[in-house]
């Protein structure tokens, strides 16, 4: 006779048994785990962004600069630190790169602290297994990189990270821009590999938030962040410590995998399921916490999506544009009632006029120079006032009598000007107008 147990009435086996490892850790794997978890926990604690993720909507109510509230607080001691070690003067500055010295001198920090850490804790302790530590190190380590993943991909997806090229940017020679804005405009130029891009960063952030897809998920991220990581060292993008510290992290994530990742990628055997420590107990932890991490990873794409589909009606294609939208070329420049002519060597006249974005005016001078003030157009009173720049405030007024054609008028640098300009398509740059081809004869058709 036959009996018939049902699933509730099956005991729960505790992970510890589950998931115990019949080879006990050797020193250098207790070595490498202390060190790991006091440098990259640190890490993830104290640089920006890595915990800010988890934010999701709520960052809307914080000030804009508080995803750096760790670095302001420990400012004084990184710019002691960078002036006694490095003889530095450091500061964290608002421009929004995350390769500063300062945010190298943290690094420092973080690296004295792990090493000290790690020597103290072993000489107290030589022979004890972290493994339920290691547990929680892990999972904390992983949605961290899936909530940066997560941030990266969105921006892409969502085409804000790589803008299309500016207006401005179409009338600069390319040997003016700097490596950095050459990667972030060939990216800009085409949106739809900017989102196949993201597409990649987002699938691998969306799989290290599930547990069963976590393996997969780290695979991706050090696939994606090794070429980010290079694009950024090769092209002088600022975010060169964040990016190689998600490599790094991904490699950490793999590390309890490379076992069975050898069997099947490398000497094609079997290999049975995965010994990685684990936090959870119960089978029953283990899919409550499942759950948690679903619903916190929903919680993050969605905050992402909001944050940046408001960056994208704010500067995307349908954003507000000022009045005179475009390229304008001066073709006639009067100043002082006396025509002014085209000469390369003046300094003060211009030679096109560019309306691209709400509160400011950028004006190209005769060699070539792209000079961005700001400025504002109203579009009522047909008033152009510029409040910044080398030149002195200047209000003129404009005239349209057609749409590819205009005349400003009134005081620019102390001096009564009159300037018409004409309209230039922008589609009339090749790198606007020339689209998809399936046939093409020649590379540059």
């Amino acid at each position: 006779m036959s009996a018939v147990v049902t699933a509730s009435e099956v005991p729960e086996v505790p992970a510890a048994q589950a998931d115990t490892d019949p080879v006990r850790w050797n020193p250098l794997t207790r070595i490498a785990f202390r060190f790991c978890f006091l440098y990259f926990g640190l890490f993830c604690l104290i640089y920006p962004q890595p915990v800010f993720a988890f934010l999701g909507w709520a960052g809307d109510w914080l000030p804009d600069d508080a995803v750096r509230w760790q670095v302001h607080t420990l400012e004084p001691v990184l710019s002691w630190v960078g002036r006694t070690v490095f003889g530095a003067d450091v500061r964290l500055h608002p421009t929004g790169s995350g390769d500063q010295g300062i945010l190298w001198v943290l690094l420092f920090c973080l690296l004295v602290i792990a090493v000290a850490g790690t020597l103290v804790w072993t000489l107290l302790d030589r022979r004890t297994d972290h493994r339920r530590l290691a547990g929680w190190f892990l999972l904390f380590l992983r949605l961290c990189v899936a909530g940066q993943m997560v941030t990266y991909g969105v921006a892409k997806v969502i085409p804000t990270q790589m803008p299309a090229p500016a207006l401005a940017t179409l009338l600069e020679p390319y040997g003016m821009q700097p490596p950095f804005a050459v990667l972030w405009n060939q990216v800009g130029v085409s949106p739809v590999y900017q989102m196949l891009l993201g597409s990649a960063e987002l699938l691998a952030g969306i799989l290290l938030f599930i547990p069963r897809t976590a393996l997969p998920g780290a695979l991706l991220t050090l696939v994606g962040m090794s070429q980010v990581f290079l694009l950024n060292m090769t092209f002088g993008v600022p975010v060169k410590i964040l990016s190689g510290h998600l490599l790094l992290m991904s490699l950490v994530l793999l590390a309890p995998e490379v076992r069975r990742l050898a069997a099947v990628l490398v000497l094609n055997r079997p290999t049975g399921p995965s010994t990685a420590p684990d936090p959870w107990r119960t089978a029953r932890s283990r899919r409550r916490a499942a759950l948690a991490q679903v619903l916190l990873g929903i919680w993050v794409v969605a905050g992402m999506v909001h944050v940046y589909w408001g960056f994208w009606q704010e500067l995307g294609p349908d954003r507000p544009k000022p009045p005179l939208y475009g390229i304008w070329s001066v073709s006639e420049f009067v100043r002082d009632g006396q025509p002014v002519p085209p000469l390369l060597t003046d300094e003060t006249r211009w030679r096109t006029v560019v309306f691209d974005y709400v509160g400011q005016v950028s004006f190209q001078q005769m060699d070539g120079t792209m000079v961005t003030v700001p400025g504002t157009v109203d579009a009522a009173t047909r008033r152009i006032e510029l409040t910044g720049g080398a030149q002195r405030p200047a209000a003129l007024t404009f005239e349209q009598p057609a749409p590819d054609r205009a005349t400003l008028s009134g005081e620019l640098d102390g001096h009564p000007v009159t300037i018409t300009l004409q309209r230039v398509d922008p589609d009339s740059f090749p790198l606007r107008g020339t689209g998809f081809r399936w046939v093409q004869e020649g590379p540059s058709q």
